[in-house]
């Protein structure tokens, strides 16, 4: 999930990492013990209503009564509570609440709600793993670090084609294309696709038509500056509210998921997997690219309640980027922030999921064996300087929320000769399917641009960067402009599981419109996410581990980027069931 990289090239040193089992195992309700989660570095300008007062999520381990009973014993009072899910927003104005909370038997503790961010490693510049900085400012400057193969302009389209369809490999490799998917199944109007990421562009010409504003949802502020620390998180406000609109994205890589699913056959620029679907903006992640517990948790349920049928989430939950129980290097209190972030999110997936909605993440950029998972030295990721993070050994039982939470499909990338890609984590236990996510040294010895996704890209965000000029042409080789029927759309090379990972939603979407029935609940169309899944993996290209096996990347890929594939062609820890394919999908009805 997580942290797309423009153009990136290889880390020294890849490390660990583990997932979670790929088979649907819809978890019951109830829930483990009660757990309380600081909220007050998600609220501009310190906590919610005093200096004094702190604001916490509240997790509920048997019945809501007993929760209820457990916070006003502890002196807290809730705010909001959704019983089902046994969650509640709590505050108090005792500065011990959180150590009454670590020490109350009612209680699993309480855990500050901090950002997320996977990058894909730098070949020069080590891991990247850790964030310190919006991932988009960091892609752009990976992509300036060395040279780049220029990406030149666009073919002829085929007939029906988009634009700048002949940059689109990663269409033509699943099927998705004018002969193909989209002649049996583009996608229908009825199936809703939600986007858990750092918002979407909902104006951009190459959006728009598919956006659904209505239903679109921001669970973020921004953060000009950490209260705490007094480093800088978002920067300036956009807006008096610091609250973007639903139609916003201020970093980019939303957008660019976005489009990957969705973008229309309208005669401009892409078209996306499933080009008829509507998409939804559930925003969970700062403008800087974090992911804070709460909003991730809100944006989770609401994809439950609205009736959403398909959701991606190309993240993790900040400050860890696994969250272990028990780890010895952890001090008690941060094993208890770490059991906290496992529970609400369990919680919240399971809800998500028990009311239609597949959940589908990108497997993570750390180039990790994640079923042998050994060390984090990223975490914690936040505050933004990154001087709270420690090395710590970690084993399988460490989590990476929310991908490893039951109920949620994990998606490996490939380039454009179907290797996996140098960065992409992969996992005998973990793997469901692969997907096209770029890889920029895919059959190159220098970065190849045209080897990563080209996508949608928002103007404001592009104007940030420096990568257009004052005449809105491009500077950047990372970006192409459009000015197909009049309007000038651009679009921007990135790669990353991130990427993969909604190319897995879209067919999951062509699937849903293919076979699903009325939703009688919210109209459109549903399908049990159990069915979703079994297509997925049913209607995917069965793809064999490399030989020789261990696969050694080629250079300039460093030697430590070594793979073992483990498993048969019918499954295994490269690919899983295979490599999704769009037009398989469009022939289910």
């Amino acid at each position: 999930m997580r942290r797309a990289l423009r153009s990136p090239t290889p880390p020294a040193e890849g490390k660990r990492r583990s997932r979670r089992s790929r088979r649907l195992a819809l978890l019951a309700a109830p829930v483990a013990a009660m757990v309380a989660v600081p909220l007050a570095l998600t609220l501009p300008g310190g906590p919610a209503s005093a200096a004094s007062t702190r604001t916490f999520l509240v997790v509920y381990s048997g019945s809501a009564e007993a929760g209820r009973a457990a916070v006003a014993k502890l002196g807290g009072t809730i705010e909001s509570e959704n019983a089902e899910t046994g969650l509640a927003v709590v505050t108090s104005t005792d500065a011990s609440f959180e150590t009454k909370a670590g020490a109350n038997a009612a209680l699993v503790g309480a855990a500050p709600n901090a950002p997320i961010g996977y990058a894909v490693p730098d070949i020069a510049g080590g891991s990247g793993a850790g964030k310190d900085q919006s991932f988009t400012q960091r892609e752009r400057d990976l992509s300036r670090a060395g040279g780049g193969t220029k990406p030149g302009k666009p073919g002829k389209p085929a007939a029906g084609a988009e634009p700048l369809s002949s940059l689109q490999w990663d269409m033509q490799l699943m099927g998705a294309t004018p002969t193909g998917s989209y002649k049996y199944e583009p996608g229908d109007k009825g199936v809703l696709v939600g986007v858990i990421d750092t918002g979407i562009d909902g104006t951009h010409p190459d959006i728009a038509p598919n956006f659904n504003k209505g239903l679109s949802r921001n669970f973020v502020t921004d953060i000009p500056t950490d209260p705490a620390s007094g480093e800088e998180v978002d920067g300036p406000c956009e807006h008096p509210s610091c609250k973007d609109p639903v139609d916003e994205d201020d970093d980019g890589h939303g957008t660019h998921v976005a489009s990957t699913i969705a973008s229309p056959i309208n005669g401009l620029g892409i078209a996306g997997v499933a080009p008829n679907v509507q998409l939804v903006n559930v925003r969970a992640g700062q403008d800087s690219g974090y992911f804070f517990l709460k909003p991730t948790i809100d944006a989770i349920t609401y994809a439950g309640d609205a009736g959403i049928d398909v959701v991606n989430m190309s993240f993790y939950t900040d400050p860890y980027l696994f969250n272990c129980k028990a780890n010895p290097a952890d001090s008690p209190e941060r094993q208890a922030e770490q059991r906290t972030i496992i529970a609400a999110t369990q919680r919240a997936v399971a809800y998500a999921s028990r009311r239609g909605v597949t959940l589908i993440a990108a497997s993570g950029n750390e180039g990790f064996d994640l079923g042998h998972p050994t060390g984090d030295d990223t975490s914690p990721d936040y505050p933004p300087s990154g001087s709270a993070a420690y090395p710590r050994v970690i084993d399988n039982s460490c989590l990476s929320m929310p991908s490893e939470a039951p109920n949620v499909l994990d998606v490996n990338a490939i380039g454009p000769s179907k290797r996996l890609s140098y960065y992409s984590n992969y996992g005998l236990e973990q793997t469901v399917v692969a997907a096209p996510g770029g890889d920029a040294y895919d059959g190159s010895a220098t970065r190849k641009v045209t080897n990563e996704i080209l996508a949608a890209y928002p103007k404001n965000v592009a104007v940030a960067n420096g990568d257009i000029d004052e005449n809105g042409d491009p500077t950047s080789e990372f970006v192409i402009r459009d000015d197909s029927l009049g309007k000038a759309s651009y679009y921007q090379y990135l790669q990353g599981t991130s990427m993969a990972s909604p190319h897995a939603v879209g067919v999951a979407a062509i699937i849903v419109s293919a076979l699903g029935r009325k939703d009688l609940r919210h109209g459109g169309l549903t399908l049990d996410p159990a069915i979703v899944q079994q297509q997925l993996q049913r209607t995917a290209v069965a793809t064999p581990c490399p030989t020789p096996n261990p696969y050694v990347y080629p250079a300039p890929v460093p030697a430590s980027y070594t793979k073992t594939c483990e498993g048969s062609t019918k499954f295994n820890g490269f690919y899983g069931n295979g490599i999704v394919s769009a037009l398989n999908a469009s022939k289910l009805h």
